[in-house]
């Protein structure tokens, strides 16, 4: 095997078992793995709206800003959303993080359905059998499960992956965070979502998902972003209509521009 650098591409000449010389072009290579990756977040966008999961209109969102656009988990329903969630989510998750881990949590409420599907799809595509865990809201007292965990306990020594549907402000792992620590010795692997909404977390100096991966030290990844969502659907047709036209594109920018990551 030789490399054969030029000015617009690295190539490597091979020999075959049938001793044949082949030249793979590694600039080649490397577009095909980038669109892959594309084609991977288009389905996951369009997932989201086929679903009625990701909405554009005006909104109100719990912090009382006025949003052009708004995602809610909840809406994922039937059995067969909820095993493409899944698939999403334990695909992105191993391209992030890999699989040495042990637990996938996920916050109630909306995270105890996203984790346990998670699980189940982990298994499926990697072969790879990953706990799920949940905190309560209210802590049970009474019966065998009694505490404040849902699904399996978290134990010493314990790799955790967190799973949320998307971080607006990061005020939910405020919560999260010292309770998955606190209930074990454990190392929290990182933190995957659905959308990273790319606006300002509660210092007003950074994203939401780049503030805790300060605060908390972890990373933190999505599975698509929404500069990934507007240039995918600006103008587009999905489900038969234009999602994101002019007016709906110039009330994101209007947003964007008041609230987004400067």
């Amino acid at each position: 095997m030789r490399f054969q650098d030029t000015y617009d591409s690295i190539k490597i000449i091979v020999k075959t078992r049938e001793n044949q010389v082949q030249t793979i072009d590694i600039k080649e290579v490397k577009q095909e793995v980038v669109d892959k990756m594309e084609q991977y977040k288009q389905e996951f966008i369009e997932f989201m709206v086929e679903s009625d999961v990701l909405k554009f209109g005006e909104f109100t969102l719990k912090s009382g800003r006025k949003s052009p656009f708004f995602m809610n988990a909840g809406a994922y329903v039937t059995g067969s959303q909820l095993m493409r969630l899944g698939e999403y989510y334990a695909k992105a998750i191993h391209e992030k993080y890999g699989d040495d881990f042990d637990v996938l949590f996920g916050p109630a409420y909306k995270g105890i359905p996203i984790s346990v599907v998670t699980a189940v799809a982990f298994s499926k595509l990697y072969g790879k059998e990953v706990r799920y865990c949940s905190d309560r809201k209210e802590e049970k007292d009474h019966g065998a499960d009694k505490g404040s965990f849902l699904g399996s306990s978290l134990k010493d020594g314990d790799r955790v992956v967190m799973i949320e549907d998307v971080t607006t402000s990061g005020k939910s792992m405020e919560e999260t965070v010292p309770k998955v620590r606190g209930a074990a010795n454990v190392e929290i692997v990182g933190l995957m979502v659905s959308l990273n909404r790319m606006e300002m977390g509660l210092g007003g100096k950074m994203s939401a998902l780049d503030e805790i991966r300060e605060t908390y030290g972890f990373p933190t990844n999505a599975i698509v972003t929404m500069e990934e969502v507007v240039e995918h659907l600006y103008n587009k047709e999905c489900q038969g209509k234009i999602v994101i036209n002019d007016e709906i594109k110039k009330a994101i920018d209007a947003y964007y521009e008041q609230y987004g990551c400067k």
